[in-house]
């Protein structure tokens, strides 16, 4: 064997291999250390040659979809090495599998010969009955030590997801990574402001496609080339040389974005394993959510607002921009079926109106219709009118919130609650010492459910009260004009000349027309308008409209 040995010239080839992910973290397997060790055992072997050194640095172990590595394996198929040199089995790979059938079969059958330095294996001298034990042996504790490293690693970054830490290679578009702390966000201020007009037109009636269009046409870059035009190395599934443009998916996901809201939206995605990197989508629900970690670029009453927009089917007209202005919206007050705009010509003119979707496709409820600009004008008339009644309620209640009246009615409320709770919680003890004093002997059976049956008619009494309580509580606080942002809704529009789309999407809930001509309008934040009406007309004696209206 040794005369074998010195009559052939070997051209080798050494690999060497580190990753983060898998848990190679000490410094003797730093990349250099490595070439360092392999150079050095390779003075006295005057039967190899270098034919060449291949590093993967940062690719795990678990699969050989490496870089280097599949260079190398090139050389080999065109004959140029035969020869492969590493510092240990674990260096060429952790799957117990994988390894196991480059070294049985795909290397003897090309004639490779494999060294493992470390690990005092040379294919070379042959397979000894040791070898055969001892090399599988260490081939599965690699596979085992990259799965534990792996399940600690993904408990790691699951701990740093509930706590809040943004833990992405490259920020949501509208942000960048903090210079001081890289796993927190701050906003992007020319992303963010595109943000806000992708969500503004959206409101406004734009479909997606017309969005996504408008943005290209202003050569604002999209999200991949704005990343890389802000020097970040980032790729995607998309060919790299070629430039990417706005499309609908991308604007898509932009308005469903919940990190606009300043919500950290980690975990959307996993491996089955460590060996598969395939990525596949977890469910909504197991998702890691975490509230105001980061500047919201956008409102939540927009950004719902959009949401509920999405959820509607509502396409755009051949060669129309936007939307029509009560698409969604309008709905049959008898079958509560949606309205179907629809037009006629008749002596060159166009006329528009809404008749009921389920007479128009199943023949049943009735055929009643209205036409658009009559419609159109009810609800501008009727939107503003509310508006109207909602500014005059926001001088009311600022004219409330100064009388030493409503504070006394707020205290009353306050101390109301605070018995309440105290009854609650002596009901509740007198109803468990009920059964430890029939355990006792002290009453009967039959005494013992009366008893409880009426302890539990007054705790059933007691929480109706709390549940009025915390109401009138809820009342008085958001009948503030501190705390009724609802308000503020509504005076952004308080100027209305015309009916806009974004003024109906924000403002109106539903829109129902009925056969016999009769329209209602159903306006949005009615829970906190009632509240703010009762509180209204019980402390300022006034009345107030019910946030509907019939026209």
């Amino acid at each position: 064997m040794k005369n074998l040995t010195e009559s052939r010239l070997y051209h080798a080839a050494v690999y060497v291999r580190l990753s983060r992910e898998d848990g190679d973290r000490e410094e003797s397997d730093s990349i250099i250390n490595q070439k360092c060790l392999i150079r050095e055992w390779l003075k006295d072997r005057s039967d190899i040659v270098v034919q060449g050194e291949f590093a993967d640095d940062g690719y795990s172990g678990v699969n050989f979809e490496r870089p280097a590595f599949k260079r190398m394996m090139r050389e080999i198929e065109e004959g140029r090495v035969d020869c492969i040199i590493v510092k240990d089995l674990s260096r060429f790979g952790r799957n117990f599998v994988e390894a196991g059938r480059f070294l049985d079969r795909i290397f003897p059958e090309k004639g490779i010969r494999f060294i493992a330095i470390n690990d005092h294996f040379d294919s070379l001298e042959g397979i000894s009955s040791t070898d055969r034990i001892l090399i599988p042996f260490k081939n599965l504790i690699n596979d085992a030590y990259c799965r534990d490293i792996s399940i600690k690693v993904r408990s790691q970054l699951e701990t740093k997801r509930k706590k809040g830490d943004f833990i992405g290679s490259f920020a949501v578009y509208g942000y960048v990574k903090s210079a001081d702390d890289r796993h927190k966000l701050e906003v992007d201020s020319y992303a963010a402001g595109v943000v806000r007009d992708i969500f503004r037109w959206k409101l406004e009636g734009m479909s997606q496609l017309r969005i996504a269009e408008k943005l290209n046409a202003e050569g604002i870059l999209s999200p991949m080339e704005y990343k890389r035009s802000c020097g970040l190395n980032y790729k995607s599934g998309f060919q790299v040389n070629t430039r990417t443009e706005w499309t609908a998916v991308t604007v898509g996901r932009i308005l469903r974005n919940e990190f606009y809201l300043g919500t950290m939206v980690q975990g959307c995605r996993t491996t089955p394993n460590h060996k598969v990197k395939k990525t596949v989508l977890k469910p909504d629900e197991e998702w890691i959510r975490v509230e105001d970690t980061h500047e919201a670029i956008i409102g939540k009453e927009d950004f719902y607002a959009v949401a509920k927009i999405m959820e509607q089917d509502m396409r755009v007209a051949p060669k129309e921009e936007k939307v029509y202005l009560l698409s969604g919206l309008v709905f049959c007050g008898d079958c509560g079926q949606n309205m179907v705009r629809n037009s006629v010509k008749r002596n060159g003119k166009t006329y528009a109106y809404y008749m009921c979707g389920r007479n128009r496709t199943e023949h049943v409820c009735s055929s009643h219709r209205i036409s658009t600009g009559a419609l159109e004008e009810a609800v501008f008339l009727s939107l503003n009118r509310h508006i109207s009644a909602v500014t005059d309620m926001e001088k009311v209640l600022e004219y409330i919130d100064t009388i030493p009246l409503r504070q006394e009615e707020m205290k009353k409320a306050d101390i109301g609650l605070l018995k309440n709770k105290e009854e609650e919680e002596r009901l509740t003890g007198l109803k468990e010492s009920l059964y430890e004093s029939m355990m006792e002997g002290l009453i009967d059976k039959n005494e013992y459910l009366e008893l409880k049956a009426v302890y539990d008619e007054k705790l059933q009494k007691n929480r109706a009260m709390a549940v009025k309580l915390q109401e009138e509580m809820d009342g008085f606080l958001m009948g503030s004009p501190k705390n009724a942002a609802w308000i503020e809704r509504f005076k952004k529009f308080r100027n209305l000349t015309e009916l806009t789309r974004e003024a109906a999407v924000t403002l109106i809930e539903s829109v129902k027309v009925y056969e016999d001509s009769r329209i209602e309008v159903r306006f949005k934040y009615q829970d906190s308008y009632e509240r703010a009406c009762a509180l209204v007309e019980s402390m300022a004696g006034r009345d107030c409209p019910n946030g509907r209206e019939a026209v």
